[in-house]
């Protein structure tokens, strides 16, 4: 007959390193810091999310923007007042005070200057997995993104679908 000692035993038994959630928290913060180290520190990791947006879908409104990267909108709007002060974003106030996104020419060419910064971020985020375990890994957190989207308390949407697509 199994004690309480031996069912909590069991119950954290799982190594730490094991487990999904530590994993994903360590992932990501490799991850930015990994970007601050090629990129630098002028930009944070969401804010350049917010920039990349902003070229894919020039003059989206705070609260779609909000959604297409998966914040919340006060975040969103803190963020773009950060962004309006450096130059790199303007904001257009719309009827019923929405407002109006579109990036800046320094704002451009702000991405532009770290496309290959960036690039090298993704190989090296990868670096030393293979190319099927590259893919795979990808694969996998596309899937589990998209399954626990509305598990986040700002879940992605799109246009398209009111789910992030996996």
């Amino acid at each position: 007959m199994a004690t309480s000692t031996d069912t909590t035993a069991s119950a954290i038994s799982l190594d730490l390193y094991d487990q999904p959630g530590h994993l994903i928290r360590r992932a990501h913060q490799i991850s930015v810091s990994m970007f601050h180290e090629l990129l630098g520190r002028e930009v944070t990791p969401v804010q350049y999310s917010v920039l990349r947006m902003l070229h894919e879908l020039p003059g989206l409104d705070q609260v779609t923007l909000a959604q297409r990267v998966g914040l919340d909108t006060s975040t969103t709007a803190d963020i773009a007042v950060r962004l309006e002060a450096k130059g790199w974003i303007v904001r257009e106030v719309l009827p019923r005070r929405q407002r109006r996104l579109l990036l800046t020419p320094e704002g451009e060419k702000l991405l532009v200057q770290f496309t290959p910064a960036v690039n090298a971020l993704s190989h090296g985020l990868l670096d030393g997995m293979g190319e099927e375990d590259a893919q795979q890994l990808l694969r996998l957190l596309r899937k589990f993104v998209h399954l626990n989207n509305d598990q986040s308390r700002a879940p992605l949407r799109s246009s398209t679908d009111d789910t992030a697509s996996g």
